[in-house]
């Protein structure tokens, strides 16, 4: 992070009061982002802004409900929102769904501090997916362990990793 700046602080996000607005937009934007790479590179149709698939509505519409028994993290600079992850249990695993860091705000930490907040204690895998063009994505995961594992996931160029060891829900 760049000598002088704040760094990141991150908490667990209160989705039934004003959190749940910043993890709409964040989420929002992580899913904008993602619509418009998949179209880049796997071909097809980017989505407008507004005109998401129908099936990620209700993490937008209500984060609460859509994220109901998910840990939800948000990182926020001098108390600005700025990225989030959710962390689901599927299984015997706990899964990193979303992990975003606003673009204005990469290269400051946020990534790496949501990362570490949601594997921070207690004993556990925790997985992920990760499509294979983001590099700087794959890299921040390796740097805390992740390693690439077969596939629970049909889609190609989707990356699956796990990390072994300490991880916490809540």
């Amino acid at each position: 992070m760049p000598a002088g700046l704040q760094p990141p602080t991150v908490r667990r996000a209160r989705l039934d009061g004003p959190d749940a607005a910043a993890v709409r937009r964040l989420v929002g934007d992580y899913l904008g982002q993602t619509e418009r790479e998949k179209a880049r590179h796997l071909g097809g149709i980017a989505h407008p802004a507004h005109g998401l698939p129908a099936a990620y509505g209700p993490e937008l519409r209500d984060p609460a409900a859509a994220y109901a028994g998910a840990a939800v993290y948000l990182a926020e600079i001098d108390g600005e929102p700025v990225g989030v992850a959710i962390l689901n249990r599927v299984g015997p695993f706990l899964e990193i769904k979303r992990l975003w860091a606003d673009p204005a705000a990469r290269g400051r930490g946020v990534g790496g501090a949501l990362l570490d907040s949601v594997v921070a204690a207690g004993p556990g895998v925790v997985r992920l997916s990760v499509w294979d063009w983001r590099e700087a994505a794959i890299k921040l995961y390796a740097s805390r362990g992740f390693r690439a594992v077969e596939s629970w996931d049909g889609r190609g160029r989707l990356l699956c990793m796990e990390r072994h060891g300490q991880v916490r829900l809540h």
